[in-house]
């Protein structure tokens, strides 16, 4: 059987990190869970070793000293997935505006044929809820800005909700990716592109969160819009 890990980094997410836990866990096909806590001061991490318990076999927790940041969070993930030799290495938020039940249907991309499977936002027009329109805008334009400069024919440029075959995280050089924000969600989807791996987009309708608190900023959408720039005159080269 595939062995498939889900990695949620979590910062502050008392409220909804046992119920994604348990949405998780309840689906078919047997999905093991990596928490990478970063320091919460709300008591996730308790919460989590609670759950661990429960669950001894297929939840595991990643605690660091503070937050350091979405993209070293995700990449201390992937060098455990590909460490433990889990077949297929998914990125999912803690706040269910990834709905856990379309985890199987980025799997099912992944096993039929793609390499990275993103659920997408955009790709059948625009499927997001409860933001305010200004954001819709901001964030719909950043992914056209994106596709135009990099040539990459992705639609959600800046989507975090992905699966992974191991054999791209073990080709990128993780050591080489430098963005930390949604930077990085875009840099990491640039370099499998570059490297040659299919893409597939899986259309999704994401909701916004409704509990806890969202942890965008202006800088990490400014990150992103001049770290594009840096990626496009960038080599991009596997691992050695």
């Amino acid at each position: 059987m595939d062995r498939k890990v889900i990695i949620i980094p979590t910062y502050n997410e008392k409220e909804n990190i046992e119920n994604i836990l348990r949405a998780v866990f309840g689906l078919e096909g047997d999905y093991h869970v990596l928490v990478i806590e970063d320091g919460s001061p709300d008591g996730t991490a308790a919460i989590v070793k609670r759950l661990q318990g429960e669950f001894p076999e297929r939840l595991f927790m990643i605690e660091r000293k503070g937050k350091l940041g979405l993209g070293t969070a995700y990449i201390t993930g992937f060098r455990w997935a590909v460490e433990q030799k889990y077949d297929y290495i998914f990125e999912m938020d803690a706040d269910f505006s990834h709905n856990p039940d379309d985890v199987p249907r980025l799997y099912k991309a992944c096993a039929e044929g793609a390499d990275l499977a993103i659920g997408s936002r955009y790709c059948n027009g625009i499927s997001v809820i409860n933001w305010p329109i200004g954001r819709v805008i901001m964030s719909y334009y950043a992914s056209v800005y994106v596709r135009t400069v990099l040539g990459m024919k992705v639609y959600d440029t800046t989507a975090g909700f992905k699966c992974y075959r191991r054999r791209v995280l073990e080709t990128i050089d993780l050591d080489r990716v430098k963005m930390k924000g949604y930077g990085f969600q875009i840099e990491m989807k640039y370099t499998t592109h570059k490297l040659g791996f299919k893409i597939q987009e899986v259309p999704i309708i994401f909701v916004d969160r409704k509990e806890g608190t969202s942890k965008m900023s202006s800088g990490i959408f400014g990150e992103a819009f001049w770290g594009v720039m840096k990626l496009k005159m960038r080599k991009i080269r596997p691992r050695k």
